[in-house]
């Protein structure tokens, strides 16, 4: 036996161990990165099935919630027509609302939509609680 044998072993399992680690973490991310695509459903917005679920403790607004931010949500959109569309807000404050989506995975979720003060849709986003 050699006196570089038990060096080249840790070698071999450091470099092990950080393959695994590189491994891992990029599965943490590219899940991180598609989280709400795991959490929420894929259901189109349905207004009445949206005001139904309002005070429902189940997911039943976040299953329908990826529609409603790719399809309708749209930065300067009037306060007015959202709330037309979405109905009362379950929270509000200032610039701000929020519609409850529900228990999706164990954790409360709202959608949050920031208006700027004329009004104007500037921002949404999923908050949990």
């Amino acid at each position: 036996m050699s006196d570089n044998h038990p060096e080249r072993l840790l070698l071999q399992l450091s470099a092990g161990f950080a393959a695994i680690t590189v491994a891992i973490t990029l599965v943490f991310f590219a899940w991180w990165s598609m989280k709400e695509q795991f959490m929420f459903g894929d259901q189109p917005f349905d207004a009445v099935g949206w005001m139904k679920a309002r005070h429902s403790k189940q997911c039943e607004r976040g299953d329908m919630v990826h529609d409603i931010r790719q399809n309708f949500l749209v930065p300067g959109m009037p306060r007015t027509v959202v709330t037309t569309r979405l109905g009362r807000p379950d929270w509000e404050e200032g610039t701000q609302l929020e519609y409850e989506l529900g228990t999706c995975l164990w954790v409360v979720h709202g959608l949050r939509l920031y208006f700027d003060p004329q009004g104007l849709l500037v921002h949404h986003a999923i908050v949990q609680h």
